[in-house]
C-alpha cells in the first residue's frame, strides 16, 4: 500500500544544505517505489501543518542541532505520529560526541583518548594551559572537533602544538563545548546498520580515501575528491570487526531504524569508535547509500521498508 510520507530537510543548522540533498535524493527514491512523497522544510507553521494535515508517516532528515538531537522527534511523538528513526532518549546519546564515546568504550569497544572542554573553562582556566596540557595528556597528532554536530563541520587535525589554538578557536565557532581526541594513523571507514524484521544488520563497510588525507566537509560533499572501496580493502577478519563495533554502538545507545557508525583501523588492523549519526547523510557522495548499493539493494526499497516498519509501530503503539 502506498504511504503519504512527508520528507522533512533544511533546517537552520550548518549542515542545511546536506539535508535538503539527502531529502531530495530520499523523496525521489520514495516515489519510485510508488509512494506519496511530498519535501518540507521546518518553520513556525510546522506544528499547525501537521496537526491539520497528517501524513502517514514523517522522514526526519534534518542534520545537525534539532535534527539529530532528538527535539524535532520529541514533536513528532507529541503529536503521535508515526516517523523513521531513533526516539528521542537515544537521538540525544548519539549526537553528544563525548556521551556516545564513553557509552560505547564502556561496552567493550576501543575509542581515542580524549578531552571535552567547554569554551568558558577553555578560557577561564588559562588556554595556553589548557592547550599544553592537552598535548601532553592526548598527544599528536590530534583532532579536535565541536562535541556536537556532524559532516566534520569545524573539525581540525592538528600535527603539531602550534595549530592548536586555531583548530579549538575553529570548533567553538561551531559549538560551545570542543572535543579533542587522538588522532589515529590508519584506514577511516563507515559502516551503516539498518533494522531488519530479524534485528538489526550491518551493511557492507566503506571504506574512505579522501584525496587530502582528511575526510573533511568538502571531501565528504565534493564528487570525485574522496575514493571510497566498498566493500572496503580490509581483511574479513577486520571487516568483521567493524561490523561488529557498528552494531554495538547501534544497541548500546538504543538507536532505531538507521544508523551509520564512524570508525578508524589502525596499522595493527584494530578497529577504534570515533561517532555514530542517527540521520546519516544520504546525497549522492555519502557513505549510506553506497553501502545500500554494495549490498544488493535499492535505497528506495530501504526506505520504504523503514516507513513500513515506522506506521507498524504505530499502529501497535509502540
Amino acid at each position: 500500500m502506498s504511504e503519504r510520507v512527508l520528507v522533512l530537510a533544511g533546517g537552520l543548522s550548518h549542515e542545511r544544505d546536506v539535508s535538503l540533498r539527502s531529502g531530495r535524493r530520499v523523496a525521489e527514491a520514495l516515489r519510485d517505489h510508488g509512494h506519496d512523497v511530498e519535501v518540507s522544510d521546518v518553520g513556525s507553521g510546522l506544528l499547525e501543518r501537521l496537526q491539520q494535515d497528517r501524513p502517514t508517516c514523517v522522514v526526519p532528515l534534518l542534520h545537525g542541532e534539532s535534527g539529530e538531537d532528538g527535539a524535532l522527534r520529541e514533536v513528532l511523538e507529541l503529536l503521535a505520529l508515526p516517523y523513521v528513526g531513533s526516539r528521542p532518549s537515544a537521538c540525544r546519546l548519539a549526537f553528544d560526541k563525548p556521551v556516545a564515546k564513553t557509552l560505547v568504550g564502556r561496552a567493550g569497544v576501543r575509542t581515542p583518548a580524549s578531552v571535552t572542554l567547554p569554551a568558558e573553562a577553555f578560557r577561564e582556566l588559562g588556554a595556553s594551559a589548557v592547550m599544553a596540557a592537552m598535548v601532553e595528556t592526548v598527544g599528536l597528532p590530534m583532532m579536535v572537533k565541536p562535541a556536537r554536530g556532524g559532516s566534520a563541520l569545524g573539525c581540525s587535525l592538528v600535527t603539531e602544538a602550534a595549530q592548536l589554538p586555531g583548530a579549538m578557536v575553529h570548533a567553538f565557532s561551531y559549538g560551545d563545548t570542543a572535543l579533542v581526541e587522538a588522532f589515529v594513523v590508519g584506514s577511516e571507514v563507515a559502516v551503516p546498520v539498518v533494522e531488519t524484521d530479524a534485528g538489526p544488520e550491518a551493511l557492507p563497510v566503506v571504506g574512505i580515501r579522501p584525496d587530502g588525507g582528511v575526510y573533511d566537509y568538502t571531501a565528504r560533499y565534493t564528487a570525485g575528491s574522496t575514493a571510497f572501496d566498498v566493500p572496503a580493502d580490509l581483511s574479513d577478519e577486520v571487516i568483521d570487526a567493524c561490523r561488529t563495533v557498528a552494531l554495538t554502538a547501534h544497541r548500546t545507545l538504543g538507536l532505531r531504524d538507521l544508523s551509520r557508525s564512524d570508525l578508524m583501523v589502525d596499522a595493527d588492523g584494530q578497529v577504534w569508535f570515533l561517532e555514530v549519526n542517527v540521520a546519516p547523510g544520504l546525497t549522492e557522495t555519502s557513505t549510506v547509500p553506497l553501502a545500500v548499493d554494495a549490498a544488493g539493494e535499492d535505497l528506495g526499497a530501504v526506505m520504504a521498508r523503514l516507513v513500513g516498519r515506522a506506521v507498524a509501530r504505530a499502529a501497535t503503539g509502540q
